[in-house]
């Protein structure tokens, strides 16, 4: 059976990273091996990357300069540890993934998408998500939850503007590619949305298993 690849995708407290462990569950129940990872991250060096990405520092980070930073903690991460896996049959669950950097670099920082999709083919070589599942969630209601969790990081600090950016392409994305995204409200309460992600991905997941 061919391992899936699977990510998570959303703005800031969309609740996605809460409903891995949704779709973790489901996999256990089917006896289907799985690791679970996140971006920027995954591995020893991404995460030091990760570092330098996501805390706040009085030392401005040119657009370009966090651009390649997120495609090098990807490259080292597509190497160490999804690939590696994928091959081996084993499912990836992956907390955010190329998508992001559509919508945090290309929507959010306004980058030309024309040079994140060069970086996109440069380092994936093709590989794509099986299945995204996007938390979608009104900006401000999103913000006010990420509020409550812990002070904010690097991005969560930006204007709402930035977060309009970023919400909007992530729909743009799931509108021109409805077969590879599922679109999740994100706005509902935690059960609601377990509900939903639990409804839908077993869907999927049987169509997978046939």
């Amino acid at each position: 059976m061919k391992a899936r690849f699977i990510t998570f995708e959303g703005v800031e407290g969309a609740g996605k990273s809460t409903q891995v462990e949704t779709i973790a569950a489901c996999l256990t129940q089917k006896k289907i091996p799985f690791l679970i990872t996140r971006e920027p991250g995954g591995t020893a060096l991404s995460e030091s990357i990760r570092d330098l990405l996501i805390t706040p520092s009085d030392q401005a980070m040119a657009i370009n300069t966090e651009l390649l930073l997120v495609f090098a903690a990807r490259a080292q991460h597509l190497e160490e540890v999804i690939l590696p896996a994928l091959h081996q049959g084993t499912w990836v669950i992956c907390d955010r993934f190329t998508d992001a950097t559509y919508a945090y670099q290309g929507g959010g920082r306004q980058l030309p998408m024309a040079t994140i999709a060069t970086l996109e083919r440069l380092v994936q070589q093709g590989l794509q998500p099986d299945l995204t599942l996007l938390f979608d969630i009104p900006v401000q209601q999103g913000l006010a939850r990420a509020a409550k969790r812990a002070a904010l990081d690097r991005f969560e600090q930006q204007e709402i503007d930035f977060f309009e950016r970023v919400r909007s392409v992530y729909l743009a994305r799931q509108q021109q590619d409805p077969d590879r995204f599922c679109l999740i409200d994100g706005s509902q309460d935690l059960a609601a949305v377990t509900d939903n992600v639990n409804q839908q991905f077993v869907s999927i997941l049987e169509t997978w298993l046939r």
